[in-house]
């Protein structure tokens, strides 16, 4: 076999299809664009969800409810039997885990999951632990710590506690009355 004998499998390439060639080819009188209107000029093209300017489905329906999507906190998941990538007795925090390519994300938390088996003591500092990996990371003699993620601050209750938080301005000095001769 040499390249010029090389061919592509049997139906992997199609014959492009040639609109408008007359009724009897199947892509004819419209060319497989319907009947008239917006859609079947050249160069329309329609946004997604776009009824014509009536009122979109999306809008019309009323919306309930609360979603914590939002709001959840996300960790990335680092299974113990990664770690045993790591020296004995050495100390893995989250700078530990991104350097090495464990923790890959753009999430701010790490969280250690108990799959798999550790063979080595470590002292593992992430921001949470599941059950299991707390227990076998312990059962080898390593410690768990955990690292506190910084919460946002509330916002006040009332105004005047809000007035009261903000530093007064300084005065101006008052302009004097007399005018330069």
């Amino acid at each position: 076999m040499r390249l010029h004998d090389l061919k592509p499998r049997p139906g992997a390439k199609h014959r492009r299809k040639r609109l408008g060639q007359g009724e009897s080819s199947g892509h004819g009188k419209t060319s497989g664009r319907g009947g008239k209107g917006q859609t079947a000029r050249s160069g329309s093209s329609v946004r997604i969800g776009f009824e014509g300017g009536q009122m979109p489905l999306i809008r019309r329906i009323p919306k309930r409810g609360f979603n914590n999507a939002r709001f959840a906190i996300r960790y990335i998941p680092v299974n113990l039997e990664s770690l045993n990538k790591f020296d004995n007795g050495a100390t893995v925090d989250e700078a530990a885990l991104r350097g090495s390519g464990l923790a890959q994300g753009r999430e701010k938390r790490v969280k250690i999951l108990g799959d798999g088996e550790l063979t080595r003591k470590l002292t593992v500092k992430a921001h949470a632990f599941s059950a299991t990996a707390r227990a076998k990371i312990e059962k080898l003699g390593g410690a768990c710590q955990l690292i506190e993620f910084p919460k946002q601050q509330a916002k006040p209750e009332n105004k005047e506690s809000a007035k009261a938080e903000k530093p007064a301005k300084a005065a101006k000095p008052a302009k004097s009355a007399e005018k330069p001769a």
